[in-house]
């Protein structure tokens, strides 16, 4: 399947550059649109980590990826800890304790999910190498982000030739924060907030900046201009939901 199923558009976002590539690779992030999930979790949830009726989560998944051009049986992914390690796959499967996933083999989409904190989508298109990787403020600040990118240079990428999409995650306006966190981040990163003690944390320009000091092209990074918080309307939040909702997902494999 060389093109995207024609309901896609309310399934998933991809990013601007994985139209070049197509043919070759399936990039994308989920919406909350077009699954069987009830409230909270209405309607494609997609994370296996929730309390969501086993039956929804399997549905929600082979929709998405059968819009995709793939089977939920290729998927590697994993429970995340909002840490730093990277796992290099050559199967399809679930780990724990991994915050990331790179893989050079044909027909395995490595995946992360998310419902505030930041996927990360990279791609060498010479190397034929992919990851995905979960960036919460945790993430960011242990450079979750350029580790991956290191994971992949082992498998032969290179980062100048890397393309990265930084997804839809809480925006900076959104994003407040004590100063016990706010201080981990760069002054460009975060700003004061409207409470005392109180600060804004922008983790897409956060992770734009590690993956650029990583050797990445600027030319070569899409940002979602959308928020989980923003636009909860078509994206899972977990901060706004008060903690119980679905969760999106990040995805990207060769084909």
């Amino acid at each position: 399947m060389n093109e995207p199923n024609a309901t896609a558009p309310a399934l998933y976002r991809r990013p601007l550059w994985a139209e070049a590539f197509w043919s070759v690779i399936a990039a994308a992030e989920s919406t909350r649109h077009g699954g069987v999930s009830p409230p909270p979790y209405h309607s494609l949830n997609l994370g296996l980590y929730t309390h969501d009726h086993p039956y929804h989560l399997a549905e929600n998944r082979r929709r998405f990826c059968q819009a995709l051009g793939f089977a939920p049986e290729q998927l590697a992914g994993g429970r995340q800890v909002h840490g730093h390690e990277v796992l290099t796959v050559d199967s399809d499967g679930q780990w724990e304790g991994y915050d990331a996933f790179v893989c050079a083999l044909p027909g395995i989409f490595v995946s992360v999910s998310v419902a505030d904190c930041a996927p990360i989508l990279l791609f060498d298109p010479e190397a034929r190498v992919v990851g995905a990787a979960h960036a919460g403020w945790r993430g960011t600040v242990a450079g979750i982000g350029p580790k991956t990118v290191a994971a992949m240079s082992a498998l032969g990428a290179r980062p100048e030739r890397c393309f990265a999409y930084i997804g839809t995650c809480i925006d900076a306006c959104d994003f407040e924060v004590s100063a016990d966190v706010a201080e981990q981040f760069a002054e460009a990163h975060c700003r004061p907030g409207a409470a005392p003690g109180k600060f804004l944390v922008d983790l897409k320009a956060a992770n734009r900046d590690q993956l650029l000091a990583a050797g990445l092209s600027a030319g070569h990074i899409d940002i979602s201009p959308f928020s989980t918080v923003a636009h909860q309307s078509d994206y899972f939040s977990h901060r706004a939901s008060g903690g119980i909702t679905g969760r999106a997902m990040a995805v990207i494999g060769l084909r």
